[in-house]
C-alpha cells in the first residue's frame, strides 16, 4: 500500500538499536515494532534522522527496512532516503519500494538557502528516485538550517504531484501549519497529510491547527496517539491534561545533543530496546543525567502509570 495524502495518526520515528559493541539488535527491533503496533501506531518512519541513518551501511538500512515492512504487515512504512547524491537516495528508495515501503521522505541538504535553490533541489530529487514513489518533505530547520516558507512548501507540493505528506518540525510553526491549511480551503495548493515532529513538544497545539498526527519519536509513544485521537474527538481539555503531565520529560528530551541518548535511555528502562547504546559517534547519558531522567518519571508516574519503572 502507497502512502497517500489521508495519512493520519501516530507514525513513531524509530530509533536503531543497537548493541554496546555496535551492531544491530535484531531482537530489539522485533521487540520495538511489537510495542509500536500495541501503542496504537497506523504507521511508522525508519531511517530518520533519530534513527542514526548516516552511521548505517547500505545494507544495513535495507535490512531494517525489510524488517519493518515484514513486522507492521498493511500498515505503512515510510523510509527516510536523505543522502548528499542524489545516486545514493535513487538506490535506497527504489530498494526500499521494491521491499513494500509506503513511501519515502526527504530533507533538503543544508547548503540550501533561496527558494529557487530548495524548489530545484526537490524537482531533482524526484527526478532521480521516480515520480512513482510518493514522498514526504521533511522541514526541520532547526537542525537542517534550511528555511522552507509556506509558499515554497506549496511549490513543491503543486510542481510534484507524488508529494503527499509534510513532516513538519518548524519552530516556532504553529502560523505555518494554518497557512498550509488555508491554502488548501482556498484551492491555491491539494491537500497533504501533515504530521508533526520536534519530539511532539507542539502536538497539543499543531493538532488544533489541523496537522493529522505524530511523526516523532518521543518515548511515550502510546501518550502522542492518544493526545491525537483526543483532539480529533473534540477532547481538548483531556488531551491538553495528558500533554501537560509528560512536557517536563519532553522538555528534557529535546535538549540538543543529548536528546537521543535520553530517549534511548528511557525506552531502554520501558523495554522497547535492550541497549541504550549508539553507534559511535555518540553521546552518552552521565550519571547525573540518568538520576535526572528518573526523577522525571518518577513526578510522571503520579499522573502515568505508564512511567512507573
Amino acid at each position: 500500500m502507497l502512502l497517500d495524502a489521508s495519512a493520519s495518526g501516530l507514525f513513531p520515528i524509530a530509533p536503531t538499536p543497537f548493541t554496546p559493541d555496535g551492531k544491530i539488535d535484531e531482537g530489539s527491533l522485533d521487540t520495538l515494532i511489537a510495542r509500536y503496533l500495541a501503542a496504537g501506531a497506523t504507521g511508522v518512519t525508519v531511517l530518520g534522522i533519530m534513527g542514526e541513518a548516516p552511521k548505517l551501511e547500505p545494507e544495513e538500512s535495507l535490512a531494517i527496512t525489510a524488517r519493518f515492512i515484514a513486522g507492521f504487515g498493511r500498515l505503512p512504512v515510510i523510509v527516510g532516503v536523505s543522502a548528499p547524491g542524489l545516486a545514493a537516495m535513487r538506490w535506497l528508495a527504489r530498494a526500499a519500494i521494491d521491499k513494500g515501503a509506503a513511501g519515502v521522505m526527504i530533507a533538503p541538504p543544508p547548503a540550501l538557502r533561496t527558494d529557487d535553490q530548495i524548489t530545484g533541489y526537490y524537482r531533482q530529487a524526484i527526478e532521480a528516485i521516480g515520480a512513482d514513489i510518493p514522498f514526504v518533505i521533511q522541514d526541520y530547520p532547526l537542525t537542517l538550517t534550511v528555511q522552507m516558507t509556506p509558499k515554497v512548501i506549496r511549490q513543491i507540493v503543486e510542481e510534484n504531484p507524488s508529494c503527499v505528506m509534510l513532516k513538519h518540525e518548524d519552530w516556532p510553526g504553529l502560523e505555518k501549519i494554518s497557512a498550509l491549511r488555508a491554502f488548501q480551503k482556498e484551492g491555491s495548493m491539494r491537500p497533504i497529510s501533515i504530521l508533526t515532529g520536534n519530539g511532539g513538544l507542539f502536538l497539543d497545539f499543531e493538532m488544533e491547527r489541523g496537522a493529522d498526527g505524530a511523526m516523532t519519536g518521543y518515548a511515550f509513544p502510546e501518550m502522542l496517539g492518544e493526545v491525537v485521537k483526543l483532539q480529533k474527538a473534540g477532547e481538548r481539555d483531556k488531551a491538553h491534561d495528558l500533554f501537560d503531565a509528560h512536557l517536563p520529560l519532553m522538555r528534557y528530551e529535546q535538549q540538543q545533543g543529548v536528546g537521543l541518548a535520553v530517549r534511548k535511555y528511557v525506552m531502554m528502562k520501558r523495554g522497547f530496546i535492550a541497549s541504550d547504546a549508539q553507534r559511535k559517534p555518540g553521546s552518552a547519558l552521565s550519571a547525573t543525567a540518568r538520576a535526572e531522567v528518573d526523577y522525571l518519571l518518577s513526578r510522571l508516574a503520579r499522573h502515568d502509570p505508564r512511567a512507573a519503572i
